[in-house]
This record gives C-alpha cells, sequence and structure tokens, in this order.
C-alpha cells in the first residue's frame, strides 16, 4: 500500500497540531517558555514528530525529534517542520538546534515563525541558509495561530536585553557607535515614538533609556556609565542619521511629460518619515473629484495610503548595509516606482510577494518592532493588504515586484494601459483596453479556473474562453492540469 502524499499545508497543521501538546516548564525567574511542534519527513513519506517537553522537562522540540527519538537514523533528504526558528545558543555540551539539524544533513526546512529573542532573531535562519539549507515560511494563515499561541512568550522576547550575539552574524548597525550619546537623538523624533506607540515615559527619563536599550536602539556602556545609541536606534531617532549612514535617506523623483517637479530628499529620522511622505504625495499627485459623497471633494488621483503603505515597506525592509544605495519613489504619468535596496531574503520569493501574501519575516526585526508599535505596519510583515485592493476599490491595476540587483523595485500602472510596462512580454501589447483590464484576474500569481476568471471579469462565458485562448497564444498566461482540474497561471 502507497504511502500517504502530505501538503506543506497539511504538514505545517500538523506541526501546530503538535505544538499544542507542548508541555511547558515552571520557571522561577517567570521566563515563559515558547510553545514548539517539530514534524518530521523522511523520503519514503513516514512522519515523526515531537513537542517541547514531550519526553523530558524543559527538552527542545527539534532534540527530542532527532537526538531523543531518531537518534540512530540517517535524517540525510528528510524534511523539518518547526513552528519555531531553531535556537542558536545552548550551554554546552548541549548542541544548538540550528546546528543539530544542519549536522543532520537535513536540506529542507519550513520555519513557522523567527523566535524574537535577541539571542536568536534571525540567527538560526542565517546559520541554515549558510550550511545550504532551503528554509521556507510557514503560510501567514498558519504564523498567526503560531503568534497567538505564544503571544506571551513573544512579548518577554521582544523586552529581553541583549546578552550574548554571534559576532560573525551581527549587523553593523547593531552595535553601538562609539563616541555617539542621547545628544544625538532627536527629541521631535522621541516625543513621536511615545505618543504613537502611547509609552508612559518622558524623553529624558533613564527608564525610556533603558526601555529603548531593551529592543536594541540603545546600549549601556559600563565604561563611560551612560546609554549610547545603535546603529538601529541612529536610523530611527537620530538628529542626521545621515552624518553616520550616507545611505538613510528617500530620494523621490516626480515628472509629469515635460514639467518636472523639484526632487526632495526625505533624511530626517525614519520614525518622522511617514507623516512627512504622506503629506508630500498629496501635494505632487493631480487631484481627482471625490463624488462618493453629496459634497464634492479634490483628492489626489491615486491613493496615498497605497503609497505610504509601499514606501514605508521599502524603508523598513531594506538592507541598511549596502552603503551607496538608496530607496528612491519616481513618479510620472504612467507609472509610480518605488526602489528599496536588498533583495528579497532567502525565505521569501517574487512569487509570493507579488501574490501579496509574503510570509512574515523581517530583515531589520528593531525597526519593524518600532513601526508596528506607531501603527506603521504589521509587526514582523509585509503588510500588503491596501496593494490587494486596488483594482476592487480603486479601478486600478496591482502593482508588480520585481527584483535587479541591488534593488527590490515596486512598480505601480496608473492606468490599465499602463500594465504594459510590469509585464516583461512584447505580446502584452497585442491587448486592447479591455482585455488588458480582464488579465487583471491572472496577475494576483494564483491559478484561476475558467470559472473563476468568468466571475472575477464579469464576462460571458464564450468571451472568457476565447481570451483564455489569446493569452495562452501570447505566452501570457499558461495552463496547469487538465480535464475538469485545469487551472491558468501567469507565464512570468
Amino acid at each position: 500500500m502507497a504511502k500517504k502524499q502530505y501538503t506543506d499545508k497539511e504538514l505545517m497543521q500538523m506541526a501546530i497540531d503538535v505544538m499544542n501538546k507542548s508541555i511547558n516548564e515552571p520557571r522561577p525567574d517567570g521566563k515563559v517558555p515558547p510553545k514548539v511542534g517539530a514534524v518530521l519527513l523522511f523520503p519514503d513519506g513516514r512522519i515523526e514528530t515531537a513537542f517541547r517537553g514531550e519526553l523530558r522537562e524543559g527538552d527542545h522540540a527539534e532534540f527530542t525529534l532527532m537526538e531523543r527519538k531518531l537518534a540512530n537514523e540517517n535524517l540525510e533528504g528528510c524534511i523539518l517542520f518547526t513552528t519555531l526558528e531553531p535556537c542558536v545558543e545552548r550551554n554546552p555540551p548541549k548542541v544548538p538546534c540550528c546546528k543539530r539539524t544542519t549536522n543532520a544533513r537535513i536540506k529542507k526546512v519550513f520555519v513557522g515563525i523567527e523566535d524574537r529573542d535577541p539571542t536568536v532573531d534571525g540567527k538560526g535562519i542565517k546559520h541554515l541558509e549558510k550550511h545550504l539549507v532551503e528554509v521556507k515560511m510557514f503560510d501567514r494563515e498558519f504564523q498567526r495561530i503560531i503568534e497567538q499561541e505564544n503571544k506571551d512568550f513573544l512579548k518577554q522576547a521582544l523586552e529581553r536585553k541583549i546578552e550574548k550575539e554571534e559576532e560573525d552574524l551581527l549587523s553593523p548597525i547593531e552595535i553601538a557607535i562609539p563616541n555617539y550619546d542621547r545628544s544625538k537623538l532627536s527629541d521631535k523624533a522621541l516625543q513621536k515614538f511615545i505618543d504613537e506607540a502611547k509609552l508612559d515615559y518622558k524623553i529624558n527619563d533613564d527608564h525610556f533609556l533603558e526601555y529603548l536599550s531593551d529592543f536594541g536602539a540603545m546600549e549601556w556602556d559600563k565604561d563611560k556609565k551612560h546609554f549610547v545609541p545603535t546603529g538601529f536606534g541612529v536610523l530611527l531617532f537620530g538628529n542626521n542619521p545621515r552624518a553616520k549612514f550616507k545611505n538613510a535617506v528617500l530620494k523621490a523623483h516626480v515628472t509629469y511629460g515635460d514639467e518636472k517637479i523639484e526632487p526632495k530628499d526625505f533624511d530626517e529620522a525614519l520614525v518622522l518619515l511617514p507623516d512627512q511622505i504622506e503629506d508630500w504625495l498629496k501635494k505632487v499627485l493631480p487631484l481627482a473629484k471625490d463624488t462618493s459623497s453629496f459634497k464634492r471633494k479634490d483628492v489626489p488621483d491615486f491613493p496615498t495610503n497605497v503609497l505610504r503603505e509601499a514606501i514605508v515597506n521599502a524603508l523598513v525592509h531594506r538592507d541598511y548595509e549596502l552603503a551607496e544605495a538608496k530607496c528612491e519613489i519616481k513618479i510620472d504619468t504612467n507609472k509610480i516606482i518605488v526602489t528599496s535596496p536588498g533583495k528579497p531574503l532567502p525565505a521569501i520569493t517574487l512569487e509570493e510577494l507579488n501574490s501579496f501574501e509574503a510570509p512574515s519575516l523581517s530583515r531589520n526585526p528593531i525597526i519593524t518592532y518600532v513601526f508596528s508599535l506607531m501603527d506603521y505596519v504589521e509587526e514582523k510583515g509585509f503588510g500588503m493588504k491596501t496593494f490587494k485592493t486596488l483594482n476592487k476599490e480603486y479601478g486600478l491595476p496591482i502593482p508588480k515586484y520585481t527584483y535587479k540587483n541591488p534593488f527590490l523595485t515596486l512598480t505601480f500602472p496608473r492606468t490599465t494601459e499602463a500594465i504594459k510596462y510590469v509585464i516583461d512580454k512584447g505580446s502584452i501589447n497585442e491587448l486592447n483596453k479591455d482585455e488588458l483590464k480582464a488579465f487583471e484576474t491572472f496577475r494576483s500569481n494564483k491559478p484561476v479556473t475558467k470559472a473563476e476568471f468568468v466571475e472575477y471579469s464579469d464576462l460571458a462565458t464564450r468571451t472568457a474562453e476565447r481570451l483564455i485562448k489569446k493569452y495562452v497564444d501570447l505566452n501570457l498566461i499558461k495552463v496547469q492540469g487538465s480535464g475538469k482540474s485545469t487551472k491558468y497561471i501567469i507565464n512570468e
């Protein structure tokens, strides 16, 4: 009898079911342990599972699975599903779970969520990738469940001060900046953070500086007996971030035909930029009449909330270690382009970005954390909900992500005809406006049946069939499956 074939989603759910059996040991220090579940898929379809504390109090799920249950078995070729990023540090002679995984020669790992504890916080994933392990994140729907079940652990993990970091994985912007002190930070930026995050602190309160140090924006200098801002602290709250980081700027350009609007640099503390950028967008975007109420009013002809979200994502998730590369926004008659230095993280694909369902993973967790407290982003995720609404709510085409070293670029077509600017195929020019509008159905990067295309496009069945054939003939979409299970997906 053939072994059962599992889908990735089924194994993600299985790991969560196992996670919920976790037996968390009592901790006299009040530290909340995480709930963790691990599932191992063997090449022949066999499944083995483990959860934290299953066989012995305090034992990690991966340790229980690989060392206590499967110590004498060959795990090469297995696929691991674990609900929490594998740990990086254990007291000798214990081996961290990330190293245990690579020692077992496991070459593919699905990770539920990042471990926000500063001693891990992405370093477990980096270790796996450094050892040529293919890392994928759980789908966002499962990540939300894991986060909810571990909310107390995650809250504590974010509050803990960094005790130890692996030097080979430590980013320069995580390190305290020599000869800097509190005076290098902007009172205006700090006060805005306090107000927006609804914190009960005064900007010159020592407890506030301790709070900033808890999540990595400051660091206590034992010799000088005062707090020193880290690179992240300067980027987020600095008086003049570009004095230390020349690339800490968003450069904005607007061109309408022969008309050019004066370029603008946004280079103040990061926490000040979202509101400044939104005010600028309202000034430079052409106005249209909003007739949704009895009283007409002038509004920008492109939704500023969508562009603000795109720009905030660019600032939050960019690679600040690329010294000469800068964020940019370019606006012209046909399109709006937002560029951000840094390729997508290995666990996130362009396909996932273009479906606007990218899993939760952040290159700069400290910036993401601060912006989430201020309600600028969805914590640890890309938060691209508004991108999905462009076609339905505003009648505008959805945007598209592309990557050309070293920039991740997001292009917003401003009209139906401007879709041609984001499809890298000459055959797109053979479509008229109505055919381009119907083509939007396939630009979600998800497989679509003929019936779904008819429903989404509101076309007659025969018209829809004719269009599908045309799209296929032009190599714009491709066929998946056959018979009743036939679906169509964009052909990138």
